[in-house]
Parts: C-alpha cells; sequence; structure tokens
C-alpha cells in the first residue's frame, strides 16, 4: 500500500525524523490558511506547492512549484488541484490531482549551501537482509545515477535480528562526506529512519532528497512510502490511510469482492485457481502468442457466483479479447465449475462479447468437460495444457 507524501512524512516524523513540516489542503482557500500557519509557526516567508499523488517525478509535470507569496499560493494551488498531473511515472492520461501539500522553505541563505542526498531503505531478497542505499546525488532519478554513475551509490546491510549499528549510521554519514554536527544529525536521522521502517511493517522508504541545510539540520523534503499490504492487520492506523482513489478501479473492486486480481497491459483474460497455476497460465497465453492481461485468483471456491464477478471484471478491461478459464479441481470439483461457468455466462447474455477457453482438469474433470460440451453455449473445453495453448492461439488468430 503506498502513502502519500505528506502522509508518509507524519509517519517518519512519529519514529523522530526530522521532516520538512507542511499542511495538505484540498482547495485553493485552505491552500492559504495552510500557508498562514506554516508562516506563523516556522517563519518562513516562501512556500513550496506539491501536487499529492501515487507518482514521482512530480515536478517534471509541473505538480512542484514554488510559492513566493500568499496570492501565489492561491494561484498555483488553484492551478494544479484538479489537473491531470503526467509524470514518468504515470500513464499518458496521468493522475486527477484532489490535494496539495503545502510546506516550509528549507533552503533558507546560512553559513553552508543546502546539500541534497539520497537514502532508501528495502529488503534484499538476495540476502535476506534490509538495506539501506544512499548516494551523495539526491533530488536525481537514482535510476540515472546508478546508469552514469554507480560509483556514487552506496549500500549498507542491516542484519534483521540485530537492527542497526551505530557504526552503520556513522558509516553512511561519513560515505556521504558529512563532519561535526551534521554528522551527529545524519546518524541520528538515519538511525530513526531505519527504525521507522520496521516498526511500521514497510516493504520500501524513499526519501529524495534528503537534505543537510544551510544550519546542518538533515531532514526529509520528500517521502516515498510503501507498506507491506499482509502486515496492515497489525497497523490499522495506517491501513485506514488507503486513498483508493489512487488506485486501479478494478482492482480495488477485485479486492472487496475477495479475489485476488493483477491487472496487466495484455490482451487474454486469466481465470484460475491457486497463485502457482495463475503464474503458469500466464506463462501458457505467452508462448501462445498472447499476452495476459490480468492475474486473477478465484481462490477455492469457484461457485456461480464468484466466477460471474471475475468474468465481469476482466471483461472491464477493453483489451481482452478472449478468456481463459483454467481451473484444478482439487477442493473445489471441476463440475461445480463447469457449472458456475454456465450460468455465469447465461446471467451475463451478451455481455460476454471475447471467446471463452476452459481448461478443468482434477475431480470430476470428465463430468465437467461433459457440461460444457453439452451446454450449447460458445465456451471452448479443453483438457490438456497445450490444448488450450492451441485454442488460444486459435482465437487471437
Amino acid at each position: 500500500m503506498n502513502l502519500h507524501e505528506y502522509q508518509g512524512k507524519e509517519l517518519l516524523n512519529s519514529f523522530g525524523v526530522r521532516i520538512q513540516r507542511g499542511i495538505v489542503a484540498d482547495n485553493h482557500k485552505k491552500a492559504v490558511e495552510a500557508a498562514k500557519q506554516l508562516a506563523e509557526e516556522t517563519g518562513t516567508g516562501w512556500w513550496v506547492v506539491k501536487a499529492q499523488i501515487h507518482a514521482g517525478g512530480r515536478g517534471k509535470g509541473g505538480g512542484v512549484k514554488l510559492a513566493k507569496s500568499l496570492a501565489e499560493v492561491e494561484s498555483i494551488s488553484e492551478n494544479i488541484i484538479g489537473m491531470m498531473l503526467v509524470t514518468p511515472q504515470t500513464s499518458e492520461k496521468g493522475k486527477k490531482v484532489h490535494q496539495v501539500l503545502i510546506a516550509e522553505d528549507v533552503y533558507y541563505p546560512g553559513d553552508s549551501e543546502p546539500e541534497e542526498y539520497y537514502m532508501s531503505v528495502l529488503l534484499n531478497r538476495a540476502t535476506g537482509k534490509n538495506m539501506i542505499m544512499y548516494s551523495t546525488e539526491g533530488g536525481m532519478d537514482i535510476e540515472t545515477v546508478a546508469e552514469e554513475t554507480p560509483h556514487l551509490i552506496f549500500t549498507e546491510e542491516i542484519d534483521p535480528l540485530l537492527g542497526i549499528q551505530a557504526f552503520q549510521a556513522r558509516k553512511i554519514a561519513f560515505n556521504l562526506g558529512l563532519s561535526g554536527n551534521a554528522l551527529k544529525e545524519m546518524t541520528k536521522f538515519v538511525t530513526s529512519l531505519y527504525t521507522a521502517f520496521v516498526k511500521s511493517d514497510a516493504s520500501l522508504f524513499e526519501i529524495n532528497p534528503v537534505l543537510k541545510t544551510s544550519d546542518d539540520k538533515i531532514l526529509a523534503v520528500d517521502s516515498k512510502v510503501t507498506l507491506d499490504d499482509n502486515a496492515l492487520f497489525r497497523h490499522k492506523d495506517l491501513a485506514a490511510l488507503r486513498d483508493l482513489r489512487e488506485e486501479n478501479e478494478i482492482e480495488v473492486e477485485a479486492n472487496a469482492a475477495g479475489l485476488n486480481y493483477v491487472d496487466l497491459d495484455g490482451n487474454v483474460g486469466c481465470m484460475v485457481n491457486g497463485a502457482g497455476l495463475a503464474m503458469s497460465t500466464m506463462d501458457l497465453i505467452k508462448q501462445s502468442g498472447g499476452e495476459p492481461a490480468n492475474f486473477l485468483d478465484v481462490g477455492g471456491t469457484a461457485d456461480a457466483k464468484r466466477v460471474e464477478t471475475a468474468f465481469r471484471i476482466i471483461l472491464k478491461d477493453d483489451n481482452v479479447k478472449a478468456i481463459l478459464v483454467n481451473i484444478f479441481g482439487g477442493i473445489v470439483r471441476c463440475d461445480r465449475v463447469a457449472q458456475g461457468v454456465i450460468d455465469a455466462y447465461k446471467n451475463m447474455g451478451d455481455a460476454i462479447k471475447v471467446p471463452i477457453i476452459v481448461r478443468l482438469q482434477g475431480t470430476n474433470a470428465i463430468e465437467a468437460k461433459q457440461l460444457i460440451d453439452d451446454s450449447g453455449l460458445a465456451v471452448i473445453s479443453a483438457t490438456e495444457f497445450q490444448e488450450a495453448a492451441d485454442k488460444v492461439q486459435q482465437v487471437l488468430a
């Protein structure tokens, strides 16, 4: 589950991570009030207006702007709220901006120049350890840094049983070229950041940039936080932060129906039971010359209602040209699944306008195939994996 920047910053701050302070607003009038409040609390005279969407590269699309007066706060906020913001991480259509974050100006003059760093915390799956990735090249796309100057990216692996050690936090600060009070501040920042990552059951924290201010404070100017969905039952307060407006509408509907669904870019819809079979089915579609349009696991109770719901969700994707139903009858009997497919097909009537290939194997598979063949419906039955692949290829030809 992704969080908005302002939500991520609030989470970080609750664990002692210093942040660029800000107030979220959903209209330009509230944005002005937020700017006034920040001026009173922090003394800031300039403000940064940031679009709040689940995508990076907002500045490149015009979603992050500096306001040097309250009038500019109002006009910029009015222009950003409601816009379809297109960034390198959105579709061509972009994402609608529902709210902005009015943030304090932290690039103020002082004894030294502000400096930007990159920092993220994530799991290194190859080693089974958590990892802090960091670089002196903050404020840039980390992919570009990795490609052009890989020697400027550092990593520090942390044993999850031991947690981050003081020497590791100091090592990170040294590698970033810090000394004096800035080094102490960075050590504290890194330690608190890692604690927040572990205690919130996150799968990714990305701060770009981490800023060293002109008076040697270290703070998070931005935040990208992704939480582990499987651990949200332990964090009811964080689960409540989910913004469904930012998520794929079809995936939200499928989740509400209890279906495991991931939207993809292909032309063949998949309906299976079991994650492993789903992956195999996607490979099968690929080998047959098609592209999987989704990952959909109906689970072990593929009754008529559930199958119908799955059909309706798959058909919301206009790119789907065929549907492959691939069910292994272990817990669920194949003939019941076949009857579910037939009932769903009849209930949906003209809503189904693409070919459906059904492969049922396992308990009562023979009876299931007979039901499909005798139904009189435009449903193509298959028995073997290769047979199903060939029939997918035929309908796509």
